[in-house]
């Protein structure tokens, strides 16, 4: 089915995506993978080639548009390169709208744009060692002293944790406050107290350096509060339906390129002298796979149009986001399969992909969080 959600200036975001990837990116992951970790020089190119910011206003640098479209754009064809290390999409839809539209005027004049041109990289730390999707859960906290807060505690799993210069820390501000008395702080690189720890050794995702944080004693000017004091909570819950739409976004192009692969694949292998495609059950398993993708597709692209009119709600983010993720990691597992004994070989794309994409179901909420939230939604 013929998409017809992008006009034609997408389709020409996407040719300059593609032309960066070629340039910029394609030709170093193998390294970055080995090293655990993206060059800053790549960061800065894509500053430069305005791909970063692409929802921040002119004025600080970035593109200005809040068109959803050319992020999906972005998110797929990273996912189609197999290139997931270079988080442009956690620092775009995920950190940027915290920026946006939580950040004081002058926090935005010193934070957007570097964040614009690559020269700050972004984090989020929200998840601690005995604490994830339960935010009432969190210890981290931070004590007022007057003109500055006391920030102490540990984040782990954190993206971009080595390379980021800018952390925004969920922080407990109002001991009793629950899930009410978090807030945003802003922690910056070289602050006193703040240590990164490990480069954590993950499964897939080599190239995305993913790291333990470490607060002690971090003097945290008050000016560097985002949003309000104690409204952490609010702040998350109404910026996670894009971070959970982008995360959809990338799981439903990874099947779609993993069905791509895999029906050229047994196309062209064969066994017991006739093409793998001659089969039956080959047959079958792809037109299953190819049925589900469509499906997929169809309601991914009516949210992807629905968040950028701002009509998306959250449990229908919600859906996207388990449904999507699930259906990459059961197409990911067929199509690894239907490869046989190359499949389990990490030179070849479905082997890599298998790996890399086994956390979408995890990150940004789980599949059991998602189905609990439309669950609630519908019976209270």
């Amino acid at each position: 089915m013929k998409r017809q959600i992008f006009a034609p200036e997408h389709d020409a975001f996407r040719e300059t995506v593609r032309a960066f990837l070629a340039r910029e990116v394609l030709p170093y992951y193998e390294q970055w993978e080995k090293d655990g970790i993206v060059s800053r020089d790549a960061w800065r190119a894509a500053g430069k080639q305005g791909l970063l910011g692409l929802a921040v206003p002119e004025e600080y640098g970035g593109g200005g548009t809040a068109d959803f479209r050319y992020s999906a754009v972005l998110a797929e064809e990273f996912t189609r390169a197999g290139a997931p290390g270079l988080a442009l999409g956690l620092h775009n839809d995920i950190i940027g709208p915290y920026l946006t539209s939580l950040a004081t005027e002058e926090q935005k004049r010193r934070w957007l744009p570097g964040f614009c041109d690559g020269s700050t990289i972004t984090a989020i730390a929200m998840t601690e060692p005995g604490a994830g999707s339960d935010l009432q859960g969190i210890k981290t906290h931070a004590e007022d002293r007057g003109d500055h807060w006391v920030l102490n505690g540990s984040k782990t799993f954190i993206s971009n944790g080595i390379l980021a210069d800018l952390v925004i820390v969920v922080a407990r501000t109002t001991p009793e406050g629950g899930a009410r008395g978090l807030s945003l702080l802003v922690v910056e690189r070289g602050m006193d107290g703040f240590e990164r720890g490990r480069n954590l050794d993950k499964i897939g995702q080599k190239a995305q350096d993913t790291a333990e944080l470490f607060f002690t004693d971090v003097r945290v000017p008050k000016a560097n509060l985002l949003g309000e004091l104690n409204g952490a909570f609010v702040h998350l819950m109404t910026n996670l339906a894009q971070e959970r739409l982008s995360i959809a976004v990338s799981a439903i192009a990874a099947a779609e390129h993993l069905l791509e692969i895999t029906t050229d694949y047994v196309k062209e292998r064969e066994a017991f002298g006739r093409p793998l495609a001659t089969k039956q059950h080959i047959r079958f398993e792809v037109a299953e796979m190819a049925t589900e993708c469509a499906v997929t597709r169809t309601f991914l692209d009516r949210c992807i149009t629905d968040h950028s009119d701002g009509t998306l709600d959250a449990v229908h983010a919600s859906m996207a986001k388990w449904w999507a993720t699930e259906l990459q990691k059961r197409v990911a597992d067929r199509c690894l399969q239907l490869h046989g004994g190359y499949g389990y070989m990490s030179e070849y794309p479905v082997a890599k992909a298998f790996t890399d994409g086994r956390i979408q179901t995890i990150y940004g909420g789980t599949t059991e969080i998602m189905k609990e939230i439309i669950g609630r939604s519908l019976l209270g």
